[in-house]
C-alpha cells in the first residue's frame, strides 16, 4: 500500500510540473520583431516579382534565419502592390540575417538574372512591429505542411484583410482595451477570423497611434455580412459607447481607418 501511495504522489507531483511548463509556453508572449514590407513592382514587372520571390527569395529569406509569415497582393491592386511579413527573435538577429541575405551569391545571382531588362522594384515601404498582448499566435495561421502542394477549397477561397486604425491623440490604448476586452471576441462571434494584432516598435513612426491586424474572411461578401452584423451588435455598440464616453470621443481620427483586401499568393505560408 504504502509503495502505491509513494507512486501516486511521484505521478501526481509530475502531472503539476508537466502543467506548469506547458501553462507557462502557452503563456509565453511573442516578443519577435515583425517587419510589414511593401514592394511597388515596377509597370509590367509584377509576375516577374512574384517569381523570383517564388523560386528564390523566400528560400534565401529562411537560410539566413528569417521567418515568412505571409505574402499577398491587393484584390484592387493598380500601384501593383506585393505585401509581406517577416518575423526575426530580435531587431539586431533581423540586421545580421539582411546582411548576410544581401552578401549571399545565390540571391546576386538571382537578383541579376532577373533584373536583366530593368528593376523589378520600383519603391519599397517598411515598417517595424510588435504583436499586442491580445493577438491570437499569428504561426498557428501558417500551412501545416510546405510541403504539401495541394490546397484546400476553403483556403483558395478565403480573403485576407489589413487593416490600419489611427488612433484619436492620446487613444492607443484605449484602442487597445477595447479590442482586447471586446471586438475580438465580437469578430469571431460574427464569423471572422483574427490572424495578427500588431504596434509600431517604439521609436517607429507612428508607435503613438497606430495599430494594425489582419483578417481572414470566407470572401468579401462574407466579409460585409459579417461587419453588417457586428456593427448592428448590441454589445458592440454598448461597448464602443462606453469606450467613447470614457475617452470623451471617437478612439479612431478622423479618416483613420483604412482597410485593403488581399489574397494570398501561391507561394505564401499563410493561406
Amino acid at each position: 500500500m504504502s509503495r502505491q501511495i509513494a507512486l501516486w504522489k511521484s505521478l501526481l507531483a509530475c502531472g503539476i510540473v508537466m502543467g506548469v511548463a506547458l501553462g507557462a509556453r502557452a503563456d509565453e508572449k511573442d516578443s519577435r520583431v515583425y517587419e510589414l514590407r511593401v514592394y511597388y513592382a515596377a509597370e509590367g514587372k509584377l509576375d516577374a516579382l512574384h517569381a523570383r520571390f517564388r523560386d528564390h527569395t523566400t528560400k534565401l529569406f529562411e537560410k539566413h534565419g528569417m521567418t515568412n509569415i505571409g505574402y499577398w497582393t491587393p484584390l484592387e491592386n493598380p500601384e501593383r502592390k506585393l505585401i509581406y511579413f517577416l518575423a526575426y527573435p530580435s531587431r539586431e538577429a533581423r540586421e545580421k540575417s539582411w546582411k548576410a541575405f544581401v552578401a549571399d551569391p545565390d540571391w546576386q545571382k538571382a537578383r541579376r538574372e532577373s533584373e536583366v531588362g530593368g528593376a523589378l522594384v520600383a519603391k519599397v515601404e517598411v515598417m517595424f512591429l510588435r504583436t499586442t498582448d491580445y493577438s491570437p499566435d499569428v504561426t498557428a495561421a501558417l500551412v501545416p505542411s510546405k510541403k504539401s502542394s495541394k490546397r484546400t477549397s476553403k483556403a483558395d477561397e478565403r480573403v485576407f484583410e489589413l487593416r490600419t486604425y489611427t488612433a484619436s491623440k492620446g487613444n492607443l490604448e484605449n484602442l487597445n482595451a477595447r479590442f482586447r476586452d471586446h471586438t475580438l471576441k465580437l469578430f469571431e462571434k460574427h464569423g471572422i477570423t483574427n490572424i495578427g494584432y500588431w504596434v509600431p516598435l517604439k521609436g517607429e513612426k507612428g508607435d503613438d497611434n497606430t495599430l494594425i491586424y489582419i483578417l481572414a474572411h470566407k470572401s468579401v461578401d462574407a466579409a460585409k455580412a459579417s461587419f453588417d452584423a457586428f456593427r448592428k451588435d448590441p454589445d458592440w455598440i454598448a461597448a464602443r459607447k462606453a469606450s467613447e464616453d470614457k475617452a470623451g470621443g471617437s478612439l479612431t481620427a478622423k479618416d483613420g481607418v483604412k482597410s485593403a483586401f488581399m489574397k494570398a499568393t501561391d507561394y505564401s505560408p499563410m493561406r
